[in-house]
């Protein structure tokens, strides 16, 4: 491997540190949910509230982010933005009650917004479609490692030092990696387009990065019902432990990022993207029905498949987001990806207060099927026409190009 190819990777390691980071606090929260209630006296609802809370502010400022990054490239923004989110999280020990903490969590995650989105333009600008897939699926690992850490972690804290102490670790993560990012990080090269909009004009005048937006906030419905409350289930449906079921969900993890993985490289080898997506989409409706059915039977198998569910529902997040940087290209990789993490942002802030409502009226079984609903509705909506088309040697649907031949353009490192 020659020194560029090094760098390549250095540089795709430390953007998923950066994004490892953001998620410890961005969705690392619910894994200290019953400590949070314990210090302000919190019903499910009113934490699962302060809980989305993120969601909110990251939801106001990410496709701004997006187009800072456009602008100016990706060091100087991440740089940046880890460093405001790491003083707006020192600031949580001071908070004035359950609503100053929900402020400042919202504003840690608004001016934290532009990792996720940034640290994906790095791997569309710098890898081609060959090994894009697999890149991005190594990226997209960050964030169940980001939970494992979290969940291995922050509950122990929680338990010794109450929540909002527990939140200072992020806090100094977030300054310690925008260091390293501003060492290490190099943007690629401004000509390095790849995808339709590369050619001119907004993606968004065709149909198909719409519909991958759309089938990706469908499935963030399974992946954070399952996120937010499996610790809370463990506690208050079985009986554990927090920090026991804390580390069962930290193990989960692992395999969770292996399928990120799997799935990208699957999707290198087939030559699409959206594919792969449907058939996850698929099978994550098969594992919520299923998790629903053991709930509701209080077999000993739900806690296996209440795992198995931890790690599908985050398989299919990587293929949507390599699907949408190729589908805008480089000009609009910075918006594009920066839109389709507010369109998760946006559910994700609503699921937790959404979930806990009705946990309380029907009971778990209820909240862990439901997903089903939503994960089918994915298929339908997965743009997959635009890959068949394309693979067939026809023009594609609204213009899209499919993953395998978005990008040929070259290897800029």
């Amino acid at each position: 491997m020659d020194d560029r190819a090094r760098r390549r990777w250095l540089m795709l390691l430390v953007g998923m540190l950066g994004q490892i980071t953001s998620v410890v606090f961005l969705f690392g929260t619910p894994f200290v949910l019953p400590q949070l209630r314990a210090d302000y006296g919190l019903t499910l609802t009113q934490a699962g509230a302060v809980v989305g809370a993120p969601g909110l502010g990251a939801l106001a400022t990410m496709i701004l982010w997006g187009a800072v990054a456009d602008r100016y490239g990706e060091r100087w923004t991440i740089t940046v933005s880890l460093v405001l989110s790491g003083i707006a999280l020192g600031l949580l020990p001071f908070a004035p009650g359950p609503v100053g903490v929900a402020v400042l969590l919202a504003l840690a995650a608004a001016c934290g917004g532009s990792v996720n989105a940034t640290s994906g333009r790095i791997v569309l600008g710098w890898f081609d479609a060959r090994r894009r897939g697999l890149a991005m699926g190594l990226r997209q690992m960050s964030q169940p490692l980001g939970l494992a850490v979290a969940a291995a972690v922050l509950p122990q804290l929680a338990d010794r030092y109450g929540f909002t102490a527990a939140m200072l670790l992020p806090a100094g993560l977030c300054v310690l990696v925008a260091v390293l990012v501003a060492v290490v990080v190099v943007d690629p090269p401004r000509q390095a387009g790849t995808g339709s909009a590369a050619e001119g004009g907004s993606p968004y005048r065709r149909a198909a990065i719409w519909r991958v937006h759309g089938a990706s906030a469908l499935l963030v419905v399974p992946q954070f019902t399952v996120s937010v409350f499996a610790l809370t289930y463990l506690v208050e449906g079985r009986g554990w432990a927090a920090t026991t079921a804390g580390l069962l969900l930290s193990a989960a993890q692992l395999p969770g990022a292996l399928t990120r993985l799997a799935a990208g490289a699957w999707s290198d080898r087939v030559g699409a993207r959206l594919g792969p997506m449907r058939v996850l989409a698929g099978l994550i409706a098969a594992v919520s029905l299923a998790l629903g059915a053991a709930a509701a039977t209080g077999s000993e198998a739900v806690v296996a498949v209440l795992v198995v569910s931890a790690i599908v529902t985050v398989s299919p997040n990587g293929l949507a987001f390599t699907a949408v940087a190729e589908l805008a290209g480089l000009r609009w990789a910075g918006r594009a990806l920066a839109a389709q993490n507010t369109v998760q942002s946006m559910v994700s802030m609503v699921v937790p207060a959404a979930v806990g409502a009705l946990i309380t009226a029907y009971g778990f079984p209820i909240a862990f099927a439901m997903p089903a609903l939503f994960a089918l509705a994915a298929c339908a909506v997965i743009p997959v026409a635009i890959e068949r088309r394309a693979a067939g040697g026809g023009e594609a649907a609204d213009r899209g190009e499919p993953a395998r031949k978005a990008g040929r353009g070259g290897d800029p490192a």
